[in-house]
């Protein structure tokens, strides 16, 4: 988050200001291991607040590897955990230190379960934060009732505690679904056993503990890290009213068609457990290690109770509102079966305040490998602009490894070896494009006000599908996933009796199937009988987009043979362009500050065709406002005809 937004936050601190966003107390970070000094920048204050730090080694086996600032995380002295292990705390030296925007990872001779060259690992990162999440250490005084002081600020949902002085001792889980006469080991794949070892339930100012070496033993030290359950007091979000953590359970079917929780948010992380029966392992999925939509078992699902490198099976799909249990197995979805979770929900919650937080364009020569961005791209638009017959490939982390053309109907090819999400900063490609090429790569990042990607399976009844834009949508491109379909683009200006396809350069249709004749709102969309938005049973994807002052502009002009200037509320100009002609014939084209928008000939890119940029001519212009369009006769497809009506969408 800016740093002028977090000073606003904190002056406002519980008075009816903005509350804290959830990029700003939980990240998940993938890294690749260099057997050196390593920074992680994650945007949490980890020096300032305070907090937990969890590393696993996802290639190889490697164990749990957990650090807290309480127990001290610097060079000199930081205490490890291990949370497959019931083995006490152990120091390390010049292994891990806080900073106020992650951490640092140092030279220890040990570094294979941290940064071994080669090796990708994940780092979950829980910043302190009232309603989210606490860390507090104590020591035992052998008294069966001892209270333990906390500053959650709420009854916490869940608790996990470890004797860090004192090994052979497992770790404790107490879980608001189980209540006190239950209990879990995070160590272990045992069921919740009977429970004497919480005297009351926890309040939103303590928890209290039994006199057993566990939880309470005479002089022993002991570590507790409490995760909230937010139930709508959560105080986070602009309005400092939103809700970012549950804690909660639900029963198995025993089928791949597993239970919806309802969470009221979409989550970017989940753990799981079975409680009541079986030896099941502990489960963790994220939305960085494919956690996506409508698939079932592709997440990269890790065991805290287990050093075994990362399954390439997952057990939910994120929900606009939730998620849906989708794996028949006995880890996360036996028939009966009693599971608890803690599920932390997807950010940012506030609009972003630069269009560089949430767009980005790159060209990268010799691009195989790593393809950085400057943000943690959510959907992806690539294409090789100066080789003919190279399609427009479409690509979004919510159906990660899946591409689609935005030039073609077919359904999505998978591409998963070729092209992944697995990265914080831009994508991987391995053989994709070669390294010769010099593709063309634009970056899309979801957050409020600006864009949005939704997954849904059709069922060919009218009905709403929910999203997190945060405002109604005034652009959306509809595409099916599983059938060779059009795309069906819906604009503002156009309303939702017609629309247009983003595959091919023809004039805007009525069509008044494709969205029940229904505009968006804030919350849901309509989709209506077509085949094209909500065919039985196929998959699809949504994008929407969104005008948001000073970033990104949905809009429409008519042509005056000219030139004329298309004010976009911006102050240096416009980064992206696209312009699409809405009667008669005309090409959805792009033009970008890459490549190059001038005062004089911009080559001119389309989505809906496998031609390179061609055709350089003084289409556009820029301006400060947003760009500037002009008349170039050009077989009636330009930016600019007289009486003609254009749909454009511009980013700063």
């Amino acid at each position: 988050m800016a740093t002028k937004k977090k000073m606003l936050q904190a002056a406002a601190g519980n008075a009816g200001g903005a509350g804290l966003d959830t990029t700003d107390v939980f990240s998940t970070y993938l890294y690749e291991g260099n057997s050196s000094t390593q920074t992680i920048t994650n945007g949490i204050d980890l020096s300032g607040e305070g907090g937990l730090v969890w590393v696993k080694d996802r290639s190889y086996t490697g164990d749990n590897k957990l650090f807290d600032t309480e127990q001290g995380m610097t060079f000199a002295s930081a205490k490890e955990l291990v949370s497959n292990s019931t083995s006490s705390a152990a120091t390390r030296t010049n292994l891990i230190e806080a900073t106020s925007s992650g951490f640092n990872l140092g030279t220890a001779s040990f570094y294979r379960n941290y940064n071994q060259t080669g090796d990708n690992y994940a780092s979950w990162t829980f910043r302190k934060a009232p309603k989210f999440f606490d860390v507090v250490t104590y020591t035992g005084d052998g008294v069966t009732g001892r209270s333990v002081s906390h500053n959650l600020g709420s009854v916490p949902g869940v608790i996990i505690v470890k004797n860090i002085s004192t090994g052979n001792r497992a770790w404790q889980v107490y879980h608001r679904s189980l209540g006190i006469t239950k209990r879990l080991e995070l160590d272990s794949t045992g069921v919740a056993g009977t429970s004497t070892h919480w005297t009351y339930e926890p309040t939103d100012t303590e928890f209290t503990v039994r006199n057993l070496g566990v939880l309470n033993a005479s002089g022993d030290t002991y570590v507790a890290y409490l995760f909230a359950h937010n139930d709508g007091d959560g105080e986070f979000g602009p309005d400092a009213d939103q809700d970012i953590i549950k804690c909660g359970s639900y029963t198995g079917t025993g089928s791949t068609n597993g239970p919806e929780i309802d969470l009221g948010f979409e989550p970017q992380w989940v753990m799981v457990k079975r409680a009541d029966s079986g030896a099941e392992h502990w489960a963790i999925i994220d939305n960085m290690r494919q956690m996506i939509s409508l698939e079932s078992n592709n997440a990269r699902m890790l065991k805290p109770n287990n050093n075994e490198a990362e399954e390439a099976v997952g057990f939910a799909n994120p929900l606009p509102t939730g998620f849906k249990v989708n794996r028949n197995e006995g880890v996360t979805n036996a028939s009966g079966g009693n599971y608890i979770y803690i599920a932390i929900r997807r950010g940012p919650l506030a609009p972003p305040e630069s269009a560089t937080e949430v767009f980005d364009v790159k060209r990268h020569a010799g691009a195989d490998g790593p393809q950085p961005a400057g943000i943690t791209s959510d959907m992806l638009i690539t294409t090789n602009s100066e080789v003919a017959n190279t399609e427009r490939f479409n690509f979004n982390r919510l159906t990660n490894g899946k591409v689609l053309y935005t030039s073609q109907t077919f359904a999505e090819g998978n591409y998963s070896a070729y092209l992944n999400f697995g990265t914080n900063n831009g994508v991987n490609t391995t053989g994709f494009w070669g390294n010769t090429s010099v593709p063309l790569y634009y970056h899309f990042k979801r957050a409020p006000g600006f864009f949005d990607v939704v997954a849904y399976t059709g069922n060919s009844t009218i009905r709403t599908i929910s999203h997190n834009l945060g405002v109604a949508p005034e652009m959306m491109w509809l595409k099916s996933r599983s059938n060779s379909k059009d795309w069906t683009v819906y604009h503002k200006d156009l309303g939702a009796v017609k629309r247009l396809r983003l595959n091919n350069t023809t004039e805007a249709t009525n069509e008044a199937t494709a969205f029940n004749s229904t505009a968006p709102t804030s919350s849901v969309f309509t989709v209506g009988t077509s085949d094209n938005t909500n065919e039985n049973p196929q998959s699809h994807i949504a994008y929407l987009f969104a005008s948001l002052d000073g970033i990104s502009k949905v809009g429409s002009y008519t042509g005056n043979g000219t030139s004329q200037t298309i004010d976009c509320g911006f102050t240096s100009g416009a980064r992206f362009v696209m312009i699409k002609r809405t009667t008669g014939v005309g090409n959805w084209n792009v033009w970008d500050t890459e490549r190059g928008i001038v005062a004089g000939n911009d080559p001119r890119l389309e989505l809906n065709s496998t031609l390179p940029e061609h055709n350089p001519q003084d289409y556009i212009d820029p301006d400060t406002s947003g760009f500037v369009v002009n008349y170039v006769a050009d077989n009636g497809d330009d930016t600019n005809v007289n009486g003609v009506t254009f749909i454009f969408y511009a980013i700063a």
